[in-house]
């Protein structure tokens, strides 16, 4: 088994590992939020110039600006679809970030386990020698009072 100062510095260096990959996925959640956001604000967007269009339908409308109101809604339907995309990728992103947390999180884990395993044997060791030598200390304390 490593040595306990060999183990204090892989826990040390998974603890920041895991700290840095904590940072990621943070980052990478705030992200595909704010590509959620705005997704929903396009989509919010496009329903209200629908209804605006169809509230213009009913006013009456010329060929032109009906051929406009068209064009600006197929524009935004191609944002829409950009959009979903990014949001897609992002929460992939956001998967990966916290498969990679996960994983770092899990050798922290492991080294911390094996640190407790170190102390605990030390412990039963020192415990050991401790029985031992009491055990040695009564012997000669019955030994000479004979």
């Amino acid at each position: 088994m490593a040595t306990p100062s060999a183990l204090d510095t892989l826990i040390e260096l998974a603890t920041k590992e895991t700290d840095e990959a904590t940072k990621r996925l943070g980052r990478a959640i705030r992200v595909s939020e704010e590509a959620q956001q705005k997704l929903v604000i396009l989509q919010q967007y496009r329903d209200d110039y629908a209804a605006r269009f169809q509230e213009t339908l009913s006013n009456g409308l010329t060929a032109l600006s009906y051929r406009n109101f068209q064009l600006f809604i197929e524009k935004i339907d191609t944002a829409i679809d950009g959009q979903e995309d990014v949001v897609k990728s992002s929460q992939q992103r956001v998967a990966e970030a916290r498969a990679a947390w996960q994983a770092c999180e899990r050798k922290r884990m492991s080294y911390d386990t094996l640190a407790a395993r170190a102390r605990e044997q030390q412990l039963q060791k020192e415990n050991k020698r401790d029985q031992k030598s009491m055990d040695e200390h009564a012997s000669r304390m019955t030994f000479y009072k004979r």
